[in-house]
């Protein structure tokens, strides 16, 4: 180890957490990352085709990979591919979270959810004609997909209720437009059903 010690940056720590996903407030290298070495990853990034997001409001930072215009990258980040039903959770704690931000009486700086919120606001959402039984069915996969995919964290666990906090990253990757984009698709959807 003590031969690599002279060629390491002292962000190189920072950059490998940032390669693997989110870095959030309470890492150890968020300081590296919000304040003490920003520029100097930036321009590390950049060289690779990545740019540095930090949301220091919000207390996470994260990569994204340049896109061409036809939206070509340089494949560096893996895109996921998310199925249908995960993608009406993550549309509804999207607008969960868009409610929560926009009520000006709210104290709070994090929404919190139970997997029991989840299901109710769901069934809000979900139109007549949808196969509701089958999605209710599988829908605690479907939240633990949103685990897996770092939208939600898991807060705490009491008998059959499981409480989450909503990442505020899903603002970034889950834009108002994309939000409307997906209502309106939904929406269509249910009417040809």
């Amino acid at each position: 180890m003590s031969e690599l010690d002279p060629r390491l940056r002292p962000y190189s720590k920072a950059i490998v957490r940032l390669l693997k996903g989110v870095v959030e407030r309470n890492s150890t290298v968020w300081d590296d990352i919000a304040n003490n070495y920003r520029t100097e990853i930036a321009e590390y990034l950049q060289q690779i085709g990545l740019e540095l997001i930090v949301k220091k409001d919000e207390g996470f930072a994260f990569v994204k990979q340049f896109e061409d215009l036809e939206g070509n990258t340089q494949g560096l980040v893996v895109r996921r591919q998310i199925g249908f039903e995960t993608s009406i959770v993550l549309v509804v704690l999207r607008q969960s979270l868009e409610e929560f931000d926009s009520n000006p009486t709210q104290l709070a700086t994090e929404k919190f959810i139970t997997d029991s919120e989840i299901k109710d606001e769901l069934e809000l959402f979900l139109q007549e004609g949808y196969n509701k039984l089958k999605f209710q069915k599988d829908l605690d996969k479907y939240i633990k997909n949103a685990v897996d995919l770092g939208y939600l964290k898991e807060i705490s666990k009491k008998g059959n209720e499981t409480k989450y906090q909503i990442h505020r990253i899903i603002k970034e990757k889950i834009t108002l437009d994309i939000l409307q984009e997906f209502k309106t698709k939904l929406e269509a959807y249910v009417e040809s059903v």
